[in-house]
């Protein structure tokens, strides 16, 4: 098996092999196999998500016969620097190696798409499994396993100075033996540059309901916004969706900023929550930032004391679900763009 040192297009260069601000040692070294460049080694079927300018595939890896999801990104649709900026992120997640952190297995542009390769978590996201079988959202324990695993893997990402910048249910994806594993790298954001940490980041990225307010003001934020983004996806886990998802993104942004951070009303579930578990919700949505607290803080918390094994959560979530392909499709309200299913 060839590791593929580099991809071209039209709309830009896609280097996949380590380069630039990305250090090796920072991340962590790995003898985890990469997969091939060569699209012919792919058999692309059926798509099994959509995101806002990608959709992602239900595929297999010929060479080994490996289940894997590739994410196609239309990179006509990107500006020369959101390119190198995706080719930057694309390898900080090929380079990470932590058990909560999807990573990228493989990358390669045909047709002025790029195509990313990751494990196939058969699971889904958790947005997934709630729209499927828990409209109203989890019970308390399994919030916590799933919540715990996810802030490790921020914590990780963190203390190798990366913020995510799109922490939510959605991209909260879970395996078959009941690991939570952080997705989604086409947002997250390095805070290394040269080795150094640049400090505060100002691009507005991110989606409104998950939103921290120094995101929405546009006056620098760090890796804390996730810590905000982390408190609204658990009340999403409790309630089946997010404060606000009924409005339109800009009202989303002017409640945002202008009244008191949303909480877990605990009398208006359908499961009984704790005290412990709106606590650690209300740390987390502070409007002040300093006031947050890391994600290694957070694990300390009490409301983590209850979480269970990752097996738990097969037994409590995942024994009667059906296959991820024979789930009812997104509706197209949930996505931007489709990209069509690639000729390779």
């Amino acid at each position: 098996m060839r590791r593929p040192s580099s991809v071209h297009s039209g709309s830009g260069y896609i280097p996949t092999s380590p380069v630039g601000s990305v250090a090796p040692a920072a991340l962590g070294q790995h003898d985890d196999q990469l997969f091939s460049n060569n699209p012919e080694d792919y058999d692309i079927r059926l798509p099994i998500g959509y995101g806002s300018s990608a959709v992602v595939y239900n595929a297999y890896y010929k060479p080994l016969n490996k289940r894997v999801a590739i994410k196609v990104i239309d990179l006509d649709m990107f500006e020369r620097n959101q390119i190198d900026e995706l080719r930057r992120e694309t390898q900080v997640m090929s380079l990470c190696k932590h058990p909560n952190v999807l990573r990228v297995n493989g990358a390669f542009v045909a047709d002025s798409k790029l195509y990313i390769v990751t494990p196939y978590l058969s699971a889904g996201s958790c947005l997934d499994i709630m729209k499927t079988a828990y409209p109203d959202g989890f019970d308390e324990v399994s919030i916590a396993t799933i919540l715990k695993q996810a802030l490790q893997g921020l914590d990780y990402l963190h203390k190798n100075g990366h913020i995510h910048r799109q922490v939510r249910a959605g991209n909260l994806l879970m395996d078959d033996d009941g690991s939570v594993l952080l997705a989604d790298f086409g947002v997250s954001s390095s805070l290394m540059e040269n080795g150094d940490r640049r400090g505060m980041r100002k691009t507005f990225v991110g989606t409104p309901c998950w939103m921290a307010p120094e995101v929405m003001e546009q006056a620098g934020y760090d890796y804390k916004a996730d810590i905000w983004s982390f408190g609204i996806t658990a009340i999403e886990l409790a309630t089946g969706h997010a404060p606000f998802a009924k409005y339109p993104p800009i009202k989303v942004l002017m409640l945002t900023l202008s009244n008191d951070p949303p909480t877990l009303d605990r009398d208006s579930t359908k499961h009984r929550y704790s005290r412990l578990l709106k606590e650690m919700i209300d740390s987390c949505l502070q409007k002040d930032p300093a006031r947050r607290p890391s994600a290694e803080k957070l694990l300390n918390h009490s409301f983590f004391k209850q979480a269970k094994k990752k097996s738990y959560l097969v037994t409590a979530l995942l024994q009667n679900l059906p296959p991820l392909e024979q789930r009812p499709p997104k509706s197209m309200k949930e996505k931007t763009t489709f990209i069509p299913k690639p000729k390779l």
